[in-house]
């Protein structure tokens, strides 16, 4: 086996090397090593485990309504109905136009300033979501629509002379080819969401690297953040990994 065979399945064994004492931890299993590198690698690692648990479940929480969104986005992208396509269009320029920093901002302290309602600490984890969420449903949209229209028009021919619906048609042409055409960007636009998950310290939550920043201050030590981008490197390599296993399932459409 190559290096390059073996890169995958050594990023996965590292990946759940980190998880191992952040599980350990949150199960209230203690670790005895005080001395020596790995006993300090593991500490760190430790105190950092409620924020990667957290950074995971934005992470996957973001993608759960990012990406239906991104496809209702998209069909009003294309309505034939004009008022309908130019929301459809304002909402994805300014999703795509302005920072997510700021977005998330508008998201926490909007409750409030426009409702009057009082904000609480379990809010942020909410708004933390849902503007991620609201901003990759606009990008994920563009990316759906460029896969649509890359289906050569005589697909839809071809279905409306074998008497499909547009349902049809698109469960059952369109939708396939599309996937195909878009999982190379929606791979980068995933990977993407890995490291922007760090920037969810603008309201004030606490994931991974915020937490890793507040440990590198308190012990003057960037150790700490460089656990963090070594969480992020990895999870990468194994987005990586598993997104090119389902483009390789999914080349069947090209023979």
């Amino acid at each position: 086996m190559s290096y390059m065979k073996k890169k995958p399945l050594i990023a996965i064994a590292v990946f759940i090397a980190l998880l191992i004492p952040a599980t350990m931890t949150a199960c209230g299993v203690s670790n005895d090593s005080d001395s020596g590198f790995l006993g300090w690698l593991f500490n760190i690692i430790s105190q950092l485990s409620s924020g990667i648990w957290l950074s995971l479940a934005l992470f996957a929480l973001t993608l759960i309504f990012s990406m239906p969104l991104g496809l209702l986005i998209c069909f009003a992208r294309r309505s034939r109905f004009k008022i309908v396509e130019l929301i459809a269009k304002f909402y994805i320029s300014v999703m795509r136009g302005t920072p997510l920093m700021l977005q998330l901002l508008v998201v926490y302290f909007g409750p409030y300033y426009v409702f009057k309602l009082p904000l609480s600490a379990d809010y942020r984890f909410y708004a933390a979501i849902i503007g991620f969420a609201l901003n990759y449903a606009a990008y994920f949209a563009e990316i759906y629509r460029s896969g649509i229209e890359a289906v050569p028009k005589g697909q839809y021919e071809a279905s409306k002379v074998l008497g499909y619906s547009r349902g049809q048609t698109f469960m059952k042409i369109v939708f396939p080819q599309m996937v195909r055409h878009i999982l190379p960007p929606v791979t980068n636009e995933i990977i993407t969401l890995v490291k922007d998950t760090s920037l969810a310290f603008a309201i004030a939550f606490v994931e991974m690297f915020t937490m890793a920043k507040q440990l590198s201050a308190s012990e003057s030590n960037i150790m700490p953040l460089f656990v963090a981008g070594v969480f992020y490197y990895i999870f990468n390599l194994i987005v990586s990994f598993v997104m090119s296993k389902i483009e390789k399932k999914m080349n069947y459409y090209q023979k």
